[in-house]
């Protein structure tokens, strides 16, 4: 098989992550005889540099064009000054909007080698964790109506939370199907003692539990569900939420497995295309110091593999890769608590020959 992926390695360590993962997807494609062609584009800082703009059009027809998105990271204190509505994370939004992408799909697992890394107490984590958690990408707070006005005590700022039935039935149902093909248990998170648009997003939620008997579906308020993430973890399985909730929640989440430079995402829309990115940032203080952990991005175009190619044996080859480096005991320096570490390089190599 042939697949055309687009590459937006970004800023800061972007470049240096999303090549450890092309070079892995190449020995995958090798292995198991496909073609990955790729094609990178500029996004964020660097496009901003380059183009007056943080999501040039051309990014955007190149990913349209393209089988599936591989992403870096974006941003960085040189352009922290500039207004919000041309800073490099506008791009993010700009291109899952562009892209259709409603879904993002955020695994938080407790890998056996890393408990030790885990700031949980040691019994709590006895047996390890592994949550999906499923966001709302395009609708609620991030993309109501905003702006400045005069209010009672003088200038004020306003954001608007809002979600329809469609966008809360759609993300629904891929939190359902998630969930039949891993425990069946299923928690929706919203603040329906409070916020109007929770009440629908429960409501919706209760409807379309319905047609998925098979799935365990309970609701949990969010500050409760902050707090069960560092109580018990292991109670969850699948989570569904709104795109704020979804957005604290999943760092949450990420925290507690021990490092942030571990975890891979996927965006999804209708049909196969997807966005893969690591949930770590563009950590511009280490770039180009071979320091940066490129696990997250590799696990990234393994999510690629799998939901937007269907290829489950390559998806399972990485995932098995990576797993039988980090028992090894190699690490990055993130991981390596002040001991030998191996380079963004080294560690690839690693994994590359676990493959």
């Amino acid at each position: 098989m042939k697949y055309n992926i687009a590459l937006l390695k970004g800023d800061g360590i972007g470049p240096e992550i999303v090549d450890s993962a092309v070079r892995v997807l190449e020995v995958i494609g090798k292995k198991f005889g496909h073609e990955f062609n790729f094609t990178a584009y500029d996004i964020g800082g660097i496009a901003i540099d380059k183009h007056g703009k943080p999501l040039p059009e051309e990014t955007v027809s190149g990913c349209l064009a393209s089988d599936s998105v591989l992403l870096g990271a974006v941003g960085g204190p040189k352009w922290d000054t500039l207004p919000g509505n041309i800073r490099p994370e506008k791009a993010l939004l700009g291109i899952r909007e562009a892209m259709g992408l409603f879904t993002n799909l955020r695994p938080a697992k407790l890998y056996s080698a890393l408990k030790d890394d885990c700031p949980l107490r040691s019994d709590i984590v006895e047996n390890g964790f592994d949550i999906m958690i499923v966001r709302e990408l395009t609708g609620g707070i991030y993309f109501g109506e905003r702006g400045m006005r005069e209010g009672k005590y003088g200038e004020e700022a306003y954001d608007t939370e809002c979600y329809s039935r469609m966008e809360i039935e759609r993300i629904a149902r891929v939190a359902f199907e998630t969930a039949k093909k891993r425990r069946c248990k299923l928690i929706s998170i919203d603040k329906a003692n409070v916020l109007e648009s929770s009440r629908l997003w429960r409501k919706v939620v209760h409807e379309i539990a319905e047609q998925y008997p098979e799935v365990e579906c309970t609701d949990m308020l969010v500050d409760n569900a902050a707090m069960q993430l560092v109580r018990n973890p292991a109670q969850f399985d699948v989570i569904v939420t709104s795109n704020m909730f979804g957005d604290i929640l999943s760092d949450e989440a990420s925290q507690i497995t021990g490092s942030i430079g571990m975890l891979p995402s996927a965006s999804l829309g209708e049909g196969k295309r997807g966005l893969y990115e690591p949930i770590h940032g563009s950590a511009p203080d280490i770039a180009g110091k071979g320091l940066a952990n490129p696990i997250a991005t590799i696990l990234s175009a393994g999510m690629m593999l799998l939901y937007s190619f269907g290829l489950t044996a390559e998806h399972d080859c990485i995932v098995n890769a990576v797993d039988k480096v980090l028992e090894a005991g190699y690490r990055t320096a993130d991981i390596a608590h002040g001991e030998n570490s191996l380079s963004t390089t080294e560690i690839t190599d690693k994994i590359i020959e676990n493959i």
